[in-house]
């Protein structure tokens, strides 16, 4: 198994989702585990744009990370290729659903072995990325 699947419902339209992806100043404060923070060196959101960043750990450690942007739609899904290892594809996709929108959250390993040692740490760090959006949004 080298996939990891996600689904939340938010009290806010794809709009609102979306803004909170798309700036790069609200996306530092909500992306990865708890406790994490980030510091963006490039962040070209667009099709095709890289994304280069510093997730910094509690302990201050400093993970590297590069991704591209293979595609992106407005207000409804955003595609991201982590280009260094682990290699992933991550998909969100925003979903209107009743008075809200349903975030779906889709991350693909390349490497099933790499995914199943780590299940353990990224089935939490996934579901804690949602609740940090959560907080993000309000």
């Amino acid at each position: 198994m080298n996939t990891f699947q996600s689904s939340r419902h938010f009290a806010h339209t794809p709009q609102a989702i979306f803004a909170a992806i798309q700036s790069p100043e609200r996306l530092a404060r909500w992306w990865g585990p708890s406790g994490f923070t980030n510091q963006f060196e490039v962040f070209d959101f667009r099709d095709g744009g890289h994304w280069v960043f510093d997730m910094v750990g509690p302990d201050g450690t400093r993970y590297a990370n590069e991704s591209v942007f293979a595609k992106i739609e407005a207000d409804h899904q955003v595609v991201i290729d982590h280009t260094c290892a682990p290699l992933f594809r991550l998909t969100i996709t925003l979903e209107p659903e009743g008075n809200g929108t349903r975030v779906h959250w889709l991350q693909v390993f390349d490497d099933p072995a790499f995914a199943q040692a780590m299940k353990h740490i990224l089935e939490p760090a996934n579901a804690q990325n949602l609740d940090r959006l959560a907080l993000e949004l309000g």
